[in-house]
């Protein structure tokens, strides 16, 4: 349950901020998109600024913090199983 306050929370936290800049909820769809981008950066700014004052350098604590697969999600890849050679093995 407590997710789920929290992110209430963080929404009506926006909402203030969107008022505060002038923004109509909901925001047309570049500034929301925009906004979100942020929203995930954003998550990613402490892991990886603690990971790089650690000692090391933007590129390996981009990776160690798996930032790539947060922000852009599971990428697809080529070692995904293949849906027919999953209905033959049935």
């Amino acid at each position: 349950m407590k997710p789920y306050i929290l992110s209430l929370l963080a929404g009506v936290l926006a909402g203030v901020v969107y008022y505060a800049i002038g923004v109509q909820t909901p925001a047309p769809p570049a500034v929301a998109l925009v906004g979100l981008l942020g929203m995930l950066a954003g998550e990613q700014i402490i892991p990886l600024a603690g990971r790089m004052w650690a000692g090391l350098k933007p590129g390996a604590a981009w990776r160690e913090a798996k930032c790539s697969r947060h922000i852009f999600g599971a990428l697809p890849s080529s070692e995904a199983p293949n849906a027919s050679s999953e209905r033959r093995r049935v």
